[in-house]
């Protein structure tokens, strides 16, 4: 039986996400072995306006499961966002025989990719992004990397923080999203987790929880806070002014992007790349697959778009009981 879609296309668009070369490779192996040729789209939308288009088979996504970043390469395109530079992304899709899309990124890139599928171009959009910020999605590839780097960084950072006897307030990334700053918080046993969508702004709670804790010999106050929140450094000085406790604070910053992938971003991302080669091998299109309650699924990109999301009420609870 003849494939639906004999050519696709596979670039990774936004932020780059630990696990996205896994997804290349799975996208790639799988099409290849359905009989499908695959071309490589270099840094997203902004290189399929410039064409920057290459041939791959399976020696090209040979030894990089475990590498971090993007063969492939990203970049943002605020062109993609008129609808001119969609027209001409799907013209260029079309000029290079590319029938299907596979689209690796964020909200942003779902977006194009729904623009596409409006054009004639089947398309197919996988979860990468570390911020965890994708509402249709338990997982999203590249969080789990990220959030154990954080971690890491965070237990070195109390280690010192304990020997000076300071308060260390730790920067994390995650936009707006404080999935990051929560999983963080709990597994570091921080003493307060600053989240967009749950912090109150009332720094004297902090001051006088700072002020007790060192009353009663604590070592080391940890605060864990989310990019969406921000300010840690004039934070750690009005901190340290109204406490009389040394603070200082670190922004973790890009460092939670790269890396080897862990195990879990490894396999997942893996076997959604080459679930997404399936599916545009049955002539699917406009779908996003989700990794939620242990399953792996599509959903229809317009539905996946409608969804919001915060972080798990239950976890958030937990951790104010648990980070003392």
């Amino acid at each position: 039986m003849a494939n639906a879609v004999n050519t696709i296309g596979v670039l990774t668009s936004g932020g780059d996400a630990p696990g996205m070369n896994a997804a290349i490779r799975g996208v790639v192996r799988t099409a290849l072995s359905l009989g499908m040729k695959v071309k490589g789209i270099q840094k997203g939308y902004h290189g399929l306006l410039n064409e920057e288009i290459i041939d791959m088979d399976a020696h090209s996504v040979s030894n990089t499961i475990d590498r971090g970043g993007t063969i492939l390469y990203t970049a943002r395109c605020m062109r993609f966002y008129d609808e001119e530079g969609q027209k001409q992304g799907a013209e260029i899709c079309k000029k290079h025989g590319i029938e299907g899309l596979v689209v690796i990124g964020g909200d942003g890139s779902f977006q194009g990719a729904q623009k596409l599928a409006g054009l004639g171009i089947n398309t197919i959009a996988l979860p990468g992004t570390i911020d965890l910020d994708i509402a249709c999605t338990d997982y999203t590839i590249g969080f789990d990397t990220a959030v154990n780097t954080a971690m890491q960084a965070i237990d070195k950072i109390r280690d010192t923080s304990t020997s000076h006897e300071r308060c260390s307030i730790i920067e994390v990334m995650g936009r707006n999203a404080g999935h990051i700053a929560l999983w963080c918080g709990i597994a570091n046993g921080a003493e307060d987790i600053l989240i967009p969508s749950k912090y109150d702004h009332d720094e004297e709670r902090i001051i006088q929880e700072i002020i007790a804790n060192k009353k009663r010999g604590k070592k080391h106050h940890i605060i864990v806070n989310a990019e969406g929140v921000g300010h840690s450094t004039e934070m750690a000085q009005r901190l340290e002014k109204a406490t009389g406790v040394e603070t200082r604070a670190t922004i973790l910053g890009h460092m939670q992007r790269g890396g080897s992938p862990t195990c879990k971003d490894r396999v997942y991302a893996s076997v959604m790349g080459a679930m997404a080669a399936e599916l545009l091998a049955a002539g699917k299109s406009n779908r996003v697959i989700a990794q939620r309650g242990g399953e792996f699924v599509d959903l229809d990109i317009n539905e996946a778009l409608a969804m919001s999301k915060d972080v798990d009420e239950y976890m958030y609870k937990v951790s104010g009981l648990l980070c003392r």
